[in-house]
């Protein structure tokens, strides 16, 4: 029987992160939840240990990639689910990401979220990646940015470590997608914490932008370099 363990980023998330913890912990595949406190200045690590997740803390705010990093290390399950903190109760839906992982049917998958009918942006960052992923790949995907995915450890072991920032994404995909693993997109009702139009959305997409275009950057340098396929 293939364990299955979900690691949680979360940076200032009291709101939500007991929530989705336990969400998680209900699904009856799931044998561990990682929650990586990324230095919160808030009850985040208290609540989240009180939901039943085991808690890892770094002593300073480090970034989505160095968080996913360091759970991705304490994690023993042989299928890896890299959720959001900010999920609630639609965390459940993880459900749909596992279970292809563990029939077989794909390597690594990728949560499509509804759409929502609201313009948070500009459709930049997306585009940004989304044109990346095609370069270095070929592949057409339709959620380039989404946080929620599961790996077989396979795919896990030939991506790591994971990119710095807002950059985690779009390289994992063009890594384990250049190692040739199959890769599933799977619609899910899965909520968060949107950004608007605002100024804070728009310093947030700000900072994605420069992440991704950092991290295709890197890549480019290097897969050229001689006896690399991958980052």
């Amino acid at each position: 029987m293939k364990r299955v363990s979900v690691v949680i980023p979360a940076y200032n998330e009291a709101a939500r992160i007991a929530a989705t913890v336990r969400a998680v912990r209900e699904l009856p595949e799931v044998d561990e939840v990682i929650v990586v406190d990324d230095a919160s200045t808030d009850e985040t690590a208290a609540l989240a240990e009180k939901a039943g997740a085991k808690v890892l803390r770094l002593p300073s705010n480090r970034g989505k990639g160095a968080a996913l990093n360091h759970g991705v290390a304490g994690a023993s399950g042989d299928v890896v689910v890299l959720l959001d903190a900010d999920l609630g109760e639609s965390a459940r839906e993880a459900r749909a990401l596992i279970l292809p992982i563990l029939r077989g049917e794909a390597d690594m998958t990728v949560a499509r979220f509804p759409s929502t009918g609201k313009k948070a942006g500009f459709g930049l960052v997306k585009g940004l990646a989304r044109a990346g992923i095609r370069y270095f790949t070929g592949l057409e995907v339709t959620a380039p940015l989404s946080g929620q995915r599961a790996l077989s450890r396979e795919v896990l072991q030939c991506v790591l470590p994971f990119a710095r920032g807002y950059g985690v994404e779009v390289a994992l995909t063009i890594r384990a997608a250049r190692r040739g693993f199959r890769i599933k997109e799977i619609p899910v009702a899965m909520r968060h914490r949107e950004t608007g139009r605002n100024l804070g959305g728009f310093i947030h997409r700000g900072r994605q932008f420069r992440d991704v275009l950092l991290t295709l950057s890197r890549l480019l340098l290097e897969l050229r370099r001689p006896g690399r396929e991958s980052g």
